[in-house]
């Protein structure tokens, strides 16, 4: 996908995202959570693309997409008449100029070394047999998977694809750590706590 057509995408669904939850209560105040980081990473997506800094974008709008996708999933969002999110991984990720080619590469390689170890550091917060138990499960597994295609993505010479498979799993495991069905064993420095 193209890196613009993502932000488009993360845009009109946030545009048309409601909060389930109701306000004043412990998964209002989550679901506002969830909500107001995709949107800040939206926003910090369009600002990185106006400027002309595509990675920082690309990785922005990837990782806000892992934040509303997680809120949809866990029931703290809804997208009315949808019966799910957009797929930002449709197509083939845009591949970007060649002198973009170092900050690329260095800003990939980060990001892997970053999922990998915030799968690492995450554990079951709820109790495993819970509804919140198999839904924390749910997230490790998205964050493990996700880290595992980067990779694949990377050995493949896809750079702008794992940034944005590595981007979209972190997302994923962040979400789920400041929802509290996540607990941190270590590493706490890359969570968003």
């Amino acid at each position: 996908m193209l890196i613009a057509a993502c932000g488009e995408l993360l845009s009109r669904e946030l545009d048309a995202v409601s909060v389930v939850p109701q306000k004043n209560t412990p998964l209002g105040a989550i679901a506002d959570t969830v909500l107001g980081m995709a949107r800040a990473y939206a926003d910090d997506g369009a600002t990185f693309f106006s400027g002309g800094d595509l990675v920082n974008a690309l990785a922005a709008y990837y990782y806000g997409s892992g934040w509303l996708h997680f809120g949809l999933a866990y029931g703290l969002l809804s997208l009315p008449g949808k019966k799910a999110a957009g797929c930002p991984f449709t197509g083939s990720t845009e591949t970007l100029p060649p002198a973009l080619a170092a900050k690329l590469d260095e800003k990939t390689r980060r990001y892997a070394r970053l999922l990998d170890t915030a799968c690492a550091s995450v554990v079951l917060a709820p109790e495993p047999d819970t509804a919140g138990g198999r839904f924390a499960r749910r997230v490790i597994a998205i964050g493990t998977c996700y880290a595992r295609g980067g990779q694949n993505s990377l050995a493949a010479g896809a750079e702008e694809e794992a940034l944005a498979r590595f981007s979209y799993g972190h997302g994923w495991l962040d979400a789920g750590v400041r929802a509290g069905l996540l607990a941190l064993t270590g590493n706490r420095e890359i969570f968003t706590i």
